[in-house]
């Protein structure tokens, strides 16, 4: 079967870079799914989980925090704020930023803080999901 090269970076440099059947993600105008050949295509991503097939029933998953995709034919570029596979993710830090974000939405302070806690509250229940789904 024909492959995509799947590169994922972040601003402290690359996550990833492998060969992998399918690409599954969210953007903000909702699920993308990449198979080789796709057409050139940007998209924003949301905070979600990213899964890469590979063959043989393999795939990885990869939690990220934002960012953008970019399509070509043969090759899948995601650029996110943040990426991390479930193997980095430290569960306890995980649980302990939800419970700040969701102690942080509880006291509705102004907007911006409202908005910068919901942010928090889904990268942690993001990397939570991903951490106890692997």
């Amino acid at each position: 079967m024909k492959t995509l090269t799947v590169s994922v970076v972040t601003p402290d440099g690359p996550v990833l870079e492998d060969s992998f059947e399918m690409v599954s993600c969210k953007s903000e105008n909702g699920e993308l799914g990449i198979l080789p050949g796709h057409i050139p295509l940007v998209a924003p991503l949301t905070i979600s989980g990213v899964r890469l097939k590979g063959g043989e029933q393999s795939s990885e998953l990869i939690a990220v925090s934002g960012g953008f995709l970019e399509v070509r034919p043969e090759k899948v570029t995601i650029l996110a704020e943040s990426a991390e596979r479930p193997s980095d993710i430290d569960l306890e830090r995980a649980q302990r930023a939800k419970e700040r974000a969701e102690r942080r939405l509880q006291t509705k302070q102004d907007d911006i803080d409202f908005k910068r806690a919901e942010l928090a509250l889904k990268r942690a229940l993001n990397r939570l999901d991903l951490k106890q789904g692997s």
